[in-house]
Order: C-alpha cells, then structure tokens, then sequence
C-alpha cells in the first residue's frame, strides 16, 4: 500500500475517472511504481483506451486500424490488475469518498484521480446539428468521418488550429476541394510564432486548401434532407460543402469537480502537487489548471506529454515520491509532410532567430524574452527540438546574439553547453 501523503492515511484503492492518455498513464505508472492496491479505471467510451492525436491523421488516412489506436491490450489490464468500467460518473461524494455512476451504482475510493479532459467546443451558429457537420475529438467521431472523405467533394473547415489543418491537411491528400475559415488573420495564430504560421499557410495553399482569413460562418446550410450543403459566412457568401468540420479549441470538462465544490478556474485548479483541495483528489491532464516554472501565470495545456508527465508525477507522489511539478512542456502537430514540434511556452516573446530554410520545409525559431531563451518551434528540423528541450529544461543562457551567429547549429550548442557544466 501507499499513503495518502496530505492526510497520512493508507491508500488501497485508487479511482481514476478518464480513461484518456492521462487516466491510462496513471494506472500504468501506479503499477510501474510498485503498487499493489486496487486500481479502477473509468472511461465513457466503449471499448479499450486509446489514443486521441492519430484521429485527424493516420487514422483518417486509413495507415493504422483501430488496434493500433489503443494505449495498451486486454491481456495487459488482467494482468496489471487494473479494473476498466466504461461508464459514466454523474457525482463525487467527497465526505463518503464515493463516485456515483450514471449506471446506479457508486465505487468508493481511498484516493481519486480526475483525468475528466475537454470536449470541442461547438460553433455557436444554426446548422450544427446537419448531417455531415463534424467534431474530431473521438474515436466515434472518426469513424463516422472516415467513410465521408470518399464520398465528398467539397469541405469546409471552420477554425485553423491543430485540428483543423491536421484534417484538411488529410483532406487535400484525397483530393478533397478544402475551404478553411479563420476569424483570426493567421493559421494556428494562438499556439505558434508568425513565422511559423507563414510556412503552415504556404503550405496548405501549394496542397490545394483555400485559407479565409477574418471571416466567421453565419450559419451552415443543409439540404431537404436535413444533409449539410454549405456554409454561409458572414458576409454573404454561400461555400459549397458537403462536409464541415469544426477546431475552434475545446472546453475542459470541470462539471464534474465544480459540482463537487473543487475549485474551478480555467479548468480545476491544483497546486504544485497536482493536488485539489481536497487531499484525496488529484487532478490531471487537459482539464487541470496548474502553476508551471515556464509560466508566469496559471496554465491548461492541452498536449498528450503533459498529460502522461502529470500522471507520473501524481503516481509518483502517491507512492511516497512527492514533488512539485516542473516538467518542460512540448508539443508537436504533423500536417502533411511538416512535422511542427514546439518546446516550451512563447507567451511574452519579445524576439525571435529563424535557423534553417522556410523555403526547404527545415525552419526552427528560437523565442527569446528579454534575451532568454524560452520556447523553440522546429518544423522539420527534430534535431533541433531534441536540444531546445534540453536546453530550455537546464535553463541554459542561449543569447539571441550568439544564436544568430552564421555558423550556429542548436544540437552543437547544446552538446557544447552539457559538457562544460
């Protein structure tokens, strides 16, 4: 057994509510880390747990079955012990340390661990509710989109995010006629640099999508047959589609814990331990708000490596290892034949050192504020990612001077700067 470290109690059973990448991880890791107690794993999908970011590429494209798709086979939760319930929780009673579930029955609990994620957040426009109208965000989701994409011609994708582009991306592949709308004047404008976005928006335009800046749908139209026919933006103009898929960012699923009296702001707020305030709760993954040594301010980040360094974390402390959490955030998006791989956060960058060729596909910028390193966007260029995540995790003083040095290689900077420690 392990204790429950705030409250100096034995834990024998460890609820998990999300069966996504950070719920899977925590039971993973629990048992990696020698626990012996009961492990349930709560998830309101059917099936085995899997993973989400191969939806809007490989999957879709038909390179990988849904076998592939899951974090782990049956044979590997008999014998880890590991109890999969596909249901849904409907409340938390924290006085009795129960979770009730929408079946009628409840599961108690020594520790809870809420891996509860996010859900698209749907245009708030008419026609949302066509046949043919799409959110990718499961494995439902998915294959009812997947037999789509050979019957249409026309798409229209609404948002150009990570998802958005990942789709129309896989979209032009197949010949589809793509229209992507964006009320923001550049491609993924929220998550990466200028320079980043040009290179993403000249390469969807040469794949064949037509990327509309600035504009907003006013409604999606559909047929008699209540099938979606188009889409109406705001000024007047009618875009034929037979499909519409929409990325416009996700909400965090906090009902859960809000009802429950936790602390909700911008997801559910935890401390340095990934710890509620309730001492028997944990939090992790995409609907925590949490405190991070590469923010000023509090953070959610939706990336599958923090969501798994946040499950190892909390698995870690619940097995005697308590420590705050300080895990470097990276993240990574493939679109076509560009692989976008991002170490740290860019938030307050004030300048910026391009390495490599936007023109050959191979770029990285290096983000610096007030002349510290602080985040490093790689298209192409992996190399470069593997040492700005060294370098960003060791704090190592890169200068934007010596970066710009003609003959300056990343990974040799940071083989240089590890051996002179």
């Amino acid at each position: 057994m392990s204790l429950n470290t705030s409250l100096n109690e034995p834990i024998h059973h460890v609820v998990i509510v999300g069966a996504g990448q950070a719920g899977y991880q925590v039971a993973a890791s629990l048992r990696q880390e020698g626990f012996a107690g009961g492990i349930t794993l709560i998830g309101d999908e059917p099936g085995l747990p899997y993973q989400r970011p191969p939806l809007s590429k490989a999957y879709l494209l038909g390179k990988i079955g849904t076998t592939s798709l899951r974090f782990r086979q049956p044979e590997f939760y008999e014998q880890n012990r590991i109890t999969l319930v596909n249901d849904q929780v409907t409340a938390i009673d924290r006085l009795q340390r129960q979770v009730k579930l929408s079946s009628g029955g409840t599961l108690g609990y020594d520790h809870l661990v809420l891996a509860t994620g996010a859900r698209n957040r749907v245009p708030v426009v008419p026609g949302t509710e066509l046949d043919g109208v799409f959110g990718v965000r499961t494995l439902a989701d998915a294959d009812a989109l997947a037999p789509r994409m050979a019957e249409v011609k026309h798409v229209v994708v609404i948002g150009a995010g990570f998802i958005g582009l990942e789709f129309a991306a896989v979209a032009a592949a197949k010949g589809v006629a793509v229209h992507v709308l964006e009320m923001g004047q550049r491609v993924m404008a929220r998550a990466v640099t200028p320079q980043t976005s040009e290179l993403f928006r000249s390469a969807h335009q040469a794949w064949g999508t037509q990327l509309d800046f600035g504009h907003s749908v006013a409604r999606i139209v559909g047929d008699a047959n209540g099938r979606v026919s188009g889409v109406e933006t705001e000024d007047g103009r009618l875009l034929p589609a037979e499909l519409v898929v929409y990325g416009i960012g996700v909400v965090p699923n906090t009902e859960l814990a809000a009802a429950a009296g936790l602390d909700v702001h911008n997801g559910i707020s935890v401390n340095a331990l990934l710890l509620t305030e309730d001492p028997a709760i944990s939090a992790i993954g995409d609907v925590v708000s949490f405190v991070s040594p590469y923010c000023p301010r509090p953070i959610r980040l939706e990336s599958v490596q923090n969501a798994a360094d946040q499950a190892r974390a909390v698995a870690a402390r619940l097995m005697g290892k308590p420590a705050d959490f300080t895990a470097l955030p990276w993240f990574w998006t493939d679109q076509g034949d560009l692989k976008l791989q991002i170490a740290g956060l860019l938030d307050g960058h004030d300048e910026v050192v391009l390495l490599g060729s936007a023109a050959a596909k191979q770029m990285s910028v290096l983000c610096f504020r007030q002349g510290r390193l602080i985040a490093v966007e790689s298209s192409n260029r992996t190399p470069d990612h593997m040492a700005a995540r060294k370098l960003l995790a060791r704090a190592t003083p890169l200068t934007p001077a010596e970066a710009s040095a003609p003959d300056f290689d990343l990974k040799a900077y940071e083989l240089a700067s590890r051996e002179a420690v």
